[in-house]
């Protein structure tokens, strides 16, 4: 069994998401493709189009975690600036990468768009970065050190994960068991807390669920460690099992279809 834990932190970077022009789909994505891998995401920073902030981000969460994920801001515009800011980050200078300018050259060939100096700008590449393929539209990201450079585009950013996971270690795989609750978390908080002290190793989480007819709240256990997690899901049962008959709740079949 592998005990390693894998940890990323994500930066999503734009002006858009921050003012609510665009909503953000990537955190969800990139969430998901974290969990798949056994790789605890556990932080998301969405910073402003702004050099500084972005090098401040990127720095902080680099230290910190196995890997590091950011989307956004390598588009052809003069706003897209996530690769100057990467390359201030690590120090290094950003030249046209030239096997970054074939691909895209070669793109562009095949549609009839004429290379531009705006254009190119998708090709600038930190020294010592490796291009992260884009199967959608041809311009790639990069990867440097533990920082992986990804497009904003939901569906191109959605390749460019799928192009890297082969090269991510994943850890030790995070599983979950739930238990659905018919009272509120007022009546559940007190008992599921001492339960929590007596498993620090799962996390219970206790999430109110709205549009039912009656209460609903769905309690969450996960955990690396299995044979735990089954205990500490079981006490949680039937301390769920002791309030339902208190109160003479019995629960739908399917209480949250």
């Amino acid at each position: 069994m592998n005990e390693t834990v894998v940890t990323a932190g994500l930066v999503v970077v734009g002006d858009e998401i921050l003012s609510g022009r665009t909503r953000d789909v990537n955190i969800a994505t990139t969430a998901q493709f974290c969990t798949d891998l056994g790789i605890e995401l556990r932080e998301v920073r969405v910073v402003a189009d702004e050099i500084d902030a972005i090098v401040e981000a990127v720095n902080a969460v680099r230290e910190r975690y196995t890997y590091v994920f950011t989307t956004g801001g390598i588009g052809p515009t003069h706003d897209d600036i996530t690769a100057d800011a990467i390359a201030k980050a690590f120090g290094v200078d950003l030249p046209i990468n030239e096997q970054a300018r074939a691909m895209l050259e070669a793109r562009w060939a095949e549609m009839g768009t004429e290379p531009t100096p705006a254009r190119l700008r998708m090709a600038r590449v930190p020294v010592g970065g490796e291009l992260i393929v884009n199967g959608v539209t041809a311009a790639p990201g990069f990867r440097i050190g533990n920082v992986h450079v990804m497009a904003g585009v939901p569906k191109i950013m959605q390749a460019m994960l799928e192009a890297i996971a082969p090269t991510l270690k994943g850890g030790r795989k995070v599983e979950s068991r739930s238990v659905p609750a018919g009272v509120g978390e007022g009546a559940i908080g007190d008992p599921l807390a001492e339960i929590q002290s007596r498993y620090p190793d799962v996390k219970i989480g206790s999430y109110p669920q709205m549009g039912h007819a009656s209460v609903m709240t769905f309690l969450v256990m996960r955990s690396h460690d299995v044979e735990r997690l089954e205990a500490a899901t079981a006490e949680v049962q039937a301390l769920v099992d002791r309030l339902h008959a208190q109160k003479n709740i019995v629960l739908p079949k399917e209480p949250y279809a």
